[in-house]
Formats: structure tokens, sequence, C-alpha cells
């Protein structure tokens, strides 16, 4: 089954996902025993999540004896770029920038992490429009990066 590029996860199926991006295969007894210890929740809870996401696609269900082993069948990188693509998508142009300084604030980075953003700011900075046009209202914004859009 082809994961669809726009998969649509879920928090708590983030958190199923986390366990098997972790541990590459997994039962739905490790899921379980996982989750129940990290999240307080059921084993019927965590069945449901796992069979979302086999129907979404984002993992494969291998049939082993009496049991299942399930998959991921996106990486955990290839999740995250499509959220994060999806979510800025949804935003107002404009707010983008200030979206992003936000995100770098609150988030603790490694040394190596902020010296890759620093590279990449700069040579995006070589080539950035002076000002980033809105997308907020096809042909009537009155935007002028202050916008309440």
């Amino acid at each position: 089954m082809e994961v669809s590029t726009a998969l649509n996860i879920s928090a708590a199926e983030w958190q199923v996902m986390r366990v098997a991006w972790t541990l590459g295969q997994v039962s739905s007894q490790t899921v379980s025993d996982v989750l129940a210890k990290k999240m307080d929740w059921k084993a019927a809870t965590i069945k449901t999540l796992v069979g979302r996401l086999v129907k979404k696609g984002a993992l494969t269900a291998e049939r082993d004896g009496k049991r299942y082993l399930y998959h991921p069948s996106i990486s955990e990188q290839q999740a995250m770029d499509t959220a994060s693509e999806v979510f800025i998508g949804q935003l107002c142009q404009h707010k983008v920038g200030k979206t992003l300084l936000k995100m770098v604030e609150d988030t603790t980075l490694s040394q190596a992490d902020i010296a890759a953003l620093i590279t990449t700011l700069q040579e995006k900075q070589k080539t950035a429009p002076k000002e980033v046009a809105c997308n907020c209202l096809p042909d009537n914004c009155q935007c002028d990066g202050s916008c309440n859009c």
C-alpha cells in the first residue's frame, strides 16, 4: 500500500508511530506495553490506533504465527517533513517567519543543528525576496505584513 503524501496522523497516532519508528518492527502487545506505561492508555485504544495507521498506510502488517508484526511504511523524517509542509502551507505567508522564529526559540537544539540553521539561513538570505507575497485572500488581500488575516 502506498503512503499518501498528505498522511494525516493524529497526535495519538504519532505516539504509536514513535514506538514503531524507534523499534523498527513491533507487535500490538509491544506497542500496548510501551504506551500503557507512557500514556496510561488501554490496550483496546492502542489496537484501534494501530488499525487506523494500517488503513492509512503508515504501518504495514505482517502475520507472525498468531500475532501481527507492524512496520513503518514511512520514515519518521518523511512524516515530519510532510506534517511541517502541511502546517506551513496553512499559514499566512507573512507570518511563517515569525512562526519559525518562535519554534526555534522554544526548541532545544544541538550545536550542529544551530550551525546547520545558520548556514541555511545565510544561503537563503542571498536570494530571499524583500517581501513575501500574502496568500490569505486571492485578489482581495490588503495585507501590509501586519495583517490580521
